[in-house]
């Protein structure tokens, strides 16, 4: 897919075959998109999900910032 193709169809100018739309999926997929179905706490969505080095990462940086004290601010 170009990427003048890809900028029509985002901007409802054009539309993809079927199988297009699956190749678009399925690319977005493997860089991490992950597509939300329709259900009872919301409607369609997509989002990115996180791989197995970043949650190691944000595991990691979980209390970095030392314990909770008082503030006479």
């Amino acid at each position: 897919m170009e990427e003048e193709a890809l900028a029509q169809f985002e901007a409802g100018a054009s539309v993809f075959a079927a199988s297009d739309l699956t190749r678009l999926r399925d690319a977005l997929e493997r860089g991490g998109a992950v597509f939300i179905g329709e259900d009872n706490s919301g409607g369609l969505g997509v989002r990115l999900k996180f791989n197995a080095k970043d949650v190691r990462a944000i595991n990691r940086m979980e209390g970095e910032g030392g314990p909770v004290g008082t503030d006479d601010v």
